[in-house]
């Protein structure tokens, strides 16, 4: 069986050598050493001033609304995992969508300022697929109406832009550290901003508003994480640059077959982009020849992802909003399998039964 993904594992003998540790001090969680230590290292590691751990990339976005003070309507991108549309619901804001640009998938800023009203407070863009957002546009766009910018950057560990970390720009960037990350803490998350305001804010908020064992500084929620899950971190942090360049050589394998498929990529729509190739997306032109090509691979026990679907402007719960675009590419993406173990003959075969059943088709 060949899945979309596999967790990355370290050594496990590494990271036993933290859970011993853990077991001496028998501190497992509130903001332990462990979780200390991997703040602290995030933060080298990606450049970033201010970093806090916390227990999921969805607590991270409700967390950074909350700090915000946001209220009424949120613009936001109908093309992302559901958590960041729940996310705002869940704070009882509304979101506002707009669509999509068709070639890097990311929110098109020319729509932002079309949907801004008086009751639009901020904008939430998420960076997918680890590809930028056109930060430079969506930031402009914010200054000149006062609005406040969150990015949804769950895809983007590792990824740049003008040499920077990703997580470096808006009011506050969220990220997910989820198993399925090209970076893991097993279950986890993290809030980043350049306010050291907001981070003290964020950092009470985490622990229940707690200022002090019997004080509190305001409304707070379990966004905690524990010193097992830093641990994870901290040993798959050691690896990341082996990582990191693995999942370029896999993407750059599974591209020399993309010629002779009837598919194409999302890419970057500015320049100075650097990103980490977390996934590998391809567009089919229909959905009936995307579902023709999931049958094909699960045929063979290969079992890629539906990644994003649907658009998240047609869930239930939210106002109807007309995205062409985000509805059109939500059906017709997949994503492949891709992970750190995945050999050069996954890759051929994976491609070869994609290249198979086109041929098929065409027949």
């Amino acid at each position: 069986m060949i899945n979309v993904t596999k967790p990355y594992l370290p050594p496990k003998e590494e990271y036993q050598r933290y859970i011993d540790e853990i077991w001496g001090r028998c501190w497992l969680t509130n903001n332990g050493p462990l979780v200390n230590e991997l703040e602290l290292n995030l933060k080298d590691y990606l450049g970033l001033e201010h970093l806090l751990f916390l227990g999921n990339g969805t607590i991270a976005i409700q967390i950074a609304i909350k700090a915000l003070q946001l209220k009424g309507e949120i613009i936001t991108t109908p093309f992302s995992y559901v958590a960041t549309t729940s996310s705002i619901v869940w704070e009882n804001c509304k979101p506002i969508f707009v669509d999509i640009d068709e070639n890097s998938l990311n929110i098109k800023p020319e729509l932002i300022e079309k949907a801004i009203t008086k009751k639009t407070s901020a904008i939430l863009a998420t960076h997918v697929f680890g590809i930028p957002c056109e930060i430079d546009k969506i930031e402009a766009i914010a200054k000149k109406h006062n609005l406040k910018v969150i990015y949804d950057a769950a895809h983007c560990f590792g990824s740049t832009y003008n040499g920077r970390s990703v997580l470096g720009f808006g009011d506050v960037s969220t990220c997910s550290f989820h198993a399925t990350k090209i970076f893991h803490t097993i279950e986890g998350g993290a809030v980043v901003s350049n306010s050291s305001g907001l981070i003290y804010k964020m950092a009470k908020m985490r622990n229940f508003g707690h200022d002090g064992p019997a004080r509190f500084a305001g409304v707070g929620i379990n966004g905690k994480n524990s010193e097992f899950h830093a641990a994870m971190g901290l040993a798959n942090l050691k690896h990341i640059a082996e990582i990191m360049a693995t999942r370029k050589n896999q993407f750059f394998k599974y591209l020399k077959w993309i010629k002779k498929l009837d598919v194409y990529m999302p890419r970057p729509t500015q320049e100075n982009v650097e990103w980490n190739h977390a996934y590998f997306p391809v567009i089919f032109p229909t959905e009936k020849k995307l579902l023709a090509a999931v049958k094909a691979l699960n045929d063979h026990y290969i079992y890629p992802r539906r990644y994003f679907y649907p658009s998240l402007n047609l869930l239930e719960y939210v106002d109807a909003a007309e995205c062409p675009v985000s509805e059109s590419i939500a059906k017709r993406v997949l994503c492949l399998p891709i992970y750190h173990e995945m050999s050069d003959s996954t890759i051929d075969l994976v491609s070869r039964v994609l290249l198979r059943a086109q041929n098929y088709r065409n027949k």
